[in-house]
């Protein structure tokens, strides 16, 4: 099969790679229908992850079953599924507390590079979820997201709180940020201010639900959230990029008994014991637990009350990788969608 490989900061190509095989007795094989660039693809690309050495990427799929082994017993071969970033088992502790990017025997679904013609996932039983029937290719980019921003700007909104009539905040205006606003609005917010320098994000932010845009950061930001609420701050805030920048604009616009939701990957950021103690804030967050949140997900999307695939604004030919990365880092686009 032909699929992408990183071979150094900036440097993705398309090459043909062995097809992927049944290891274990739990494992599926899927024909990839769709997948895509990752915002959390770009900490490798641009080299602020170690590149070591070359290795496959990508780690949001959809597709048909093609195979699977000979202990998996909820998945057969011609169903389409949606898996999480992180197989899980479903059955340990933390998968039964909804928290399967923690499964006791996770494995990093990435590490056989979705960004591929076609993929193996282990722990199929545990991580995949089977649509009813084939769907059309009109829900294909909504169905992607679901396998990870979707899910992940859930979280987010879960883990700060969002409550129906509270005021939200969002930080950070990539895939993952918007798609906040989109489970804030749809879990009852009754305020959402999206923090956003960029026009087409503030448009599309607004057609998700936000009630308000700020495009100033820091100080400045933080003093703009208060204005908006009177000196309060907001409920819940979804910090949705991992910067330290980032993470103190989060924790200081949000109120005394407030939460914020943290799902940017931490680069750099540190919280100070002190602060977070005299602020009254929760915090929570983590590898977002997609698949906690995939069936009620799915159905949205194929009931038409979501449709989260808007935020994919470039999409390409597999081949055209490497494009798709340049967009995104070089921020021409949103999510690079790509065909295989």
């Amino acid at each position: 099969m032909r699929g992408a490989i990183l071979h150094a900061p900036g440097d993705v190509r398309f090459e043909t790679r062995d097809d992927p095989e049944i290891i274990d007795n739990t494992d599926a094989i899927i024909r990839m229908s769709a997948t895509c660039v990752c915002g959390s693809d770009l900490w490798d690309y641009r080299g602020i992850n170690p590149v070591s050495e070359p290795a496959p990427i990508g780690h949001e799929y959809v597709g048909v079953v093609e195979a699977v082994g000979s202990e998996v017993t909820t998945i057969r071969p011609g169903q389409f599924v949606i898996g999480s970033f992180f197989a899980s088992d479903g059955t340990c502790p933390h998968c039964q507390a909804g928290y399967q990017t923690s499964c006791q025997h996770r494995e990093f679904v990435g590490a056989g590079g979705a960004q591929a013609e076609a993929l193996r996932v282990p722990l199929a039983d545990g991580t995949l979820v089977a649509t009813p029937e084939i769907p059309s290719d009109e829900l294909l980019p909504s169905l992607l997201a679901a396998s990870d921003v979707l899910g992940t700007g859930w979280y987010a909104a879960v883990a700060a709180g969002v409550q129906p009539g509270s005021t939200v905040a969002v930080v950070g205006d990539g895939a993952v940020g918007l798609l906040g606003v989109l489970a804030a609005k749809q879990l009852g917010a009754e305020r959402i201010i999206a923090m956003s320098r960029h026009e087409p994000r503030q448009r599309l932010a607004r057609e998700f639900g936000a009630s308000d845009i700020v495009t100033e950061r820091g100080d400045e930001g933080v003093a703009r959230i208060m204005d908006l609420t009177r000196g309060v701050g907001a409920d819940a805030v979804l910090e949705c990029v991992g910067t330290p920048e980032s993470m103190q604009q989060a924790l200081r616009s949000t109120r005394p008994g407030g939460g914020v939701g943290i799902v940017g990957v931490p680069h750099g950021v540190s919280i100070d014991g002190e602060q977070l103690f005299y602020s009254h804030v929760r915090v929570q967050g983590g590898p977002a637990p997609v698949r906690r949140f995939l069936p009620e997900l799915v159905e949205l999307i194929l009931n038409g009350e979501i449709n989260p695939g808007k935020v994919f604004d470039l999409d390409l030919p597999l081949s055209e990788v490497a494009e798709g990365y340049a967009a995104m880092d070089e921020r021409r686009a949103i999510k690079t969608l790509l065909r295989p």
